[in-house]
């Protein structure tokens, strides 16, 4: 076991923020730490796409925003998202495991959010969707995220490859004005304003 967690060390994923194994002290104690211990459930902040989301929450949350992360995974985004100053937080899976993992980091993170199968009942719209999937998924997915986000809100999609980058651009741009998108180490951020 000594072995396993020495491979794993605090990683600063942002500006202000630190993942942090529960076994480790956290490195910069004025910073925002998130405790995550690697696990089944994908997002431990290592990924390129999860970084860029990451990012776009430590420079553009509004505190008190309501935020959605849809295919939550591990809950890193609405952790992050909670600690940062978000109001509501919802975070979606399709995954059972995903959302017992989850439920419990945001236990040990001492965050409020909730979690809820794919197949439930829908969130309230929120003013920040985001969705860290594959491409795939976010094309088919771009009506369904586009109801979840209110007038003027913003939808964040990353797990995206540089060549998918327009297609799923495309998919959106009926519900959101879209930016150009950012990219880190081959991955694809895209974000947009849902339009009136």
């Amino acid at each position: 076991m000594k072995l396993t967690q020495s491979q794993f060390a605090p990683t600063r994923v942002s500006a202000r923020l630190w993942v942090v194994p529960s076994w480790h002290a956290a490195p910069d104690g004025s910073a925002i730490n998130i405790v995550l211990d690697p696990g089944l459930a994908f997002g431990t902040g290592s990924h390129p796409s999860t970084r860029l989301c990451l990012d776009w929450l430590d420079r553009h949350l509004i505190p008190g925003s309501s935020v959605i992360d849809y295919g939550c995974g591990s809950g890193i985004l609405a952790i992050a998202a909670a600690k940062l100053g978000a109001g509501r937080v919802v975070g979606v899976d399709i995954d059972p495991l995903a959302l017992v993992t989850s439920r419990y980091n945001a236990e040990q993170n001492r965050v409020a959010a909730s979690f809820v199968g794919a197949d439930g009942p829908r969130p309230q719209p929120s003013d920040v969707v985001m969705a860290n999937i594959l491409s795939n998924p976010l094309r088919i997915l771009a009506p369904l995220l586009a109801e979840l986000t209110v007038p003027r809100g913003q939808v964040v999609l990353s797990g995206i490859l540089v060549p998918q980058a327009g297609a799923v651009a495309d998919a959106y741009s009926e519900w959101f004005d879209m930016e150009p998108p950012v990219e880190k180490q081959g991955w694809i951020r895209l974000c947009g304003k849902r339009v009136d």
